[in-house]
């Protein structure tokens, strides 16, 4: 028997399907921008689809070696970034839902307040910081400051909030340690939530553009959208160069999503209902 088609259930239906039309409209324009020989891209009037396609401005940025070395940066700090993120983030998140210790409301409290604090604001303190250590044009000076996620923090511990403390109090009993009790409970048991909140943290780090151009001088060490934005000032008018170097940047975040979407939406749907 065939679901009957409601208002409520066509109005949701036909609103995703405009939504993802405007969504998909800028990364097709992209994709054939970047296959169009570069005269064509000028021309008027404006055409959606090349008459001649080509690769040429793909072989173009590949050929110069720069791009490889900046999908590599993006994909070491990106993994580094969500890596330690989920670490620091998980154990903060831990201490503040199942241990009491003085003054514990007033520093989550603390931790809250961090969420409202633009990151703009931390950028001259911290760049300074990273100069005194010496870590300007590293990777760890690049995925230190961005590792300190409040958000994350506060997403964590309403999920572990939701948490039956039995399987705590069961580990406990068969002689658990806290630090066992954390690895072997908690994180298997919030899977899709942890899911989640790396692949949120791995977006943002590999988007991620102010940090990176403020920190970064040696081209060597730039990141995607570091390298994107040198490309489009020393390319000027070459769009189909600059629209190839986007779709390549932009091509492992849609690899991730789509092979991590099921988790994403499961783990968004339990910190709802558990939070």
């Amino acid at each position: 028997m065939r679901p009957a088609w409601t208002f409520p259930k066509v109005a949701t239906t036909v609103g995703a399907l405009i939504l993802g039309v405007v969504w998909l409209i800028p990364l097709l324009w992209a994709v054939s921008t970047s296959l169009k020989p570069e005269p064509e891209t000028t021309r008027s009037p404006i055409t959606w689809w090349p008459a001649a396609p080509t690769v040429d401005a793909y072989r173009s940025i590949l050929s110069q070696g720069d791009l490889i070395r900046w999908f590599v940066n993006s994909s070491v700090v990106s993994v580094l970034v969500t890596v330690l993120t989920l670490l620091v983030s998980v154990l903060a998140a831990f201490g503040f839902s199942r241990t009491d210790f003085p003054g514990r409301r007033v520093l989550f409290g603390l931790v809250v307040a961090g969420i409202l604090v633009p990151p703009q604001v931390l950028i001259v303190p911290l760049f300074q910081e990273m100069t005194g250590l010496g870590l300007v044009d590293t990777y760890w000076g690049i995925v230190l400051p961005q590792v300190v996620a409040p958000v994350m923090v506060f997403v964590l511990k309403k999920f572990f909030d939701g948490i039956s403390r039995d399987y705590e109090d069961a580990a406990r009993v068969d002689g658990a340690s806290r630090w066992r009790i954390v690895w072997s409970v908690m994180v298997p048991m919030s899977r899709p939530i942890l899911v989640a909140v790396g692949i949120f943290t791995f977006i943002g780090a590999w988007n991620n553009f102010l940090w990176p151009f403020i920190v970064t001088t040696d081209p060597s060490m730039m990141t995607i959208p570091v390298g994107l934005a040198n490309v489009q000032g020393s390319y000027g008018l070459r769009y189909a160069q600059i629209m190839a170097s986007a779709v390549l940047g932009g091509l492992p975040l849609l690899i991730v999503y789509a092979l991590f979407q099921r988790q994403v939406v499961r783990g968004v749907g339990d910190a709802g209902i558990k939070g």
